[in-house]
């Protein structure tokens, strides 16, 4: 009786360890945040600003709100302004009166944005509304030197900077969360079987005909209209435990670096497979030929080449069915085979046929 308590216990355990609560696994329809932008003055820089013109105007537009009229035949050359883009990600259900982070980074020539201060400036929403108004300090986390020869130093990026909590939410974004007798959960990776597993889940927990598919990403599950009552609906439904679908069959290469990703679900059918090395060396040698003694004859240094190919003795190694991600990499590691090698063995084996799963070129 204890070790049938013992093996259910390590059964729960084990399926327990694999279940994910749908907070970490799905986002609610309508609940997203939203990105903003701006332009802006960075002051207060020790000789490391920008000589643009538009950096020039927007200082002369600014003094010229202050009262300050500046002649229109100077240019107004400060080496201790920038013009800057500023960004930030506007959170959901964010109020006026809440802070954010922004970012700032130069437009023009600055080399540094360290020691510098943000001036007032709006940040917008695609629909060219103001949301946000920024200000403060800038934290810069790069630096970098340069002596009078041309010689400079870096870290980083010192061109870029943030101000933390230097956005004040002037207006907050209207969202559907609140309207209609349901909402929809959206799975960050869609999956048909996922999707039913979601579904079932929640009917099982709360009531029948409570969640219903709508396809491999979408569910839509009722949910009362009270605020209140709504909020603490979703906060159950977050902490509900799935088991997702096993991911489906694929391997990623990256061409670039070299990288190869094989999932855990990869298959390989019989295949025999043969990895040999071919190397090709090219000397080139001068010789000297020099004339017979007497004969009025030129010295001429002739070249030679040398040729010389060694074919390194051949591997090969037979995949059995049903051959696992572990077979795969041990066998290809016996063989010694480099990352451009195993690309190569991969298409391969894709073009025959034996490779169970989906090659994405990146």
């Amino acid at each position: 009786m204890k070790r049938l308590i013992t093996a259910g216990l390590l059964l729960l355990l084990s399926f327990s360890a694999s279940a994910e609560r749908l907070k970490d696994i799905v986002s609610v329809s309508g609940v997203r945040s939203n990105q903003l932008v701006g332009y802006g003055l960075v002051v207060g820089l020790d000789g490391s600003g920008d000589k643009t013109s538009f950096t020039s105007q927007t200082f002369r537009n600014l003094l010229n709100n202050f009262g300050v009229a500046i002649p229109p035949n100077v240019d107004p050359k400060s080496k201790n302004i920038a013009a800057v883009a500023i960004h930030a990600s506007l959170p959901p259900f964010a109020k006026p009166g809440q802070a954010i982070d922004v970012t700032v980074s130069a437009l023009g020539d600055a080399k540094s944005l360290r020691g510098g201060s943000l001036l007032m400036s709006p940040l917008k929403g695609a629909d060219g509304q103001i949301y946000v108004m920024a200000q403060g300090n800038l934290v810069v986390s790069g630096f970098g030197v340069q002596g009078n020869d041309g010689s400079k130093l870096s870290l980083n990026v010192p061109s870029v900077g943030r101000i933390p909590n230097g956005g004040t939410v002037e207006r907050s974004v209207p969202n559907a969360f609140n309207q209609g007798d349901s909402l929809v959960i959206n799975l960050n990776n869609p999956d048909f079987t996922t999707a039913r597993r979601v579904s079932e889940q929640i009917n099982s927990m709360l009531g029948p005909q409570m969640a219903s598919a709508m396809d491999a990403s979408s569910i839509r599950v009722r949910a009362p209209r009270d605020p209140s009552q709504r909020v603490s609906f979703l906060s159950i439904l977050e902490n509900l435990e799935v088991q997702p679908a096993r991911e489906a069959a694929k391997v990623v290469i990256n061409s670039r670096t070299g990288t190869i990703i094989i999932g855990q679900n990869v298959r390989v059918s019989p295949v025999a497979i043969t990895h040999g090395g071919l190397t090709v060396s090219i000397t080139e040698d001068l010789d000297v030929d020099q004339p017979d003694p007497l004969s009025e004859g030129q010295t001429v240094i002739t070249p030679r080449t040398g040729i010389q190919v060694d074919e390194a003795s051949g591997h090969m190694f037979e995949f059995q069915p049903g051959t696992s991600l572990q077979d795969l990499v041990e066998a290809v590691n016996q063989v010694g085979a480099a990352p451009g090698d195993l690309m190569a063995i991969l298409e391969a084996l894709k073009q025959a046929g034996a490779l169970k799963a989906e090659l994405v070129v990146i």
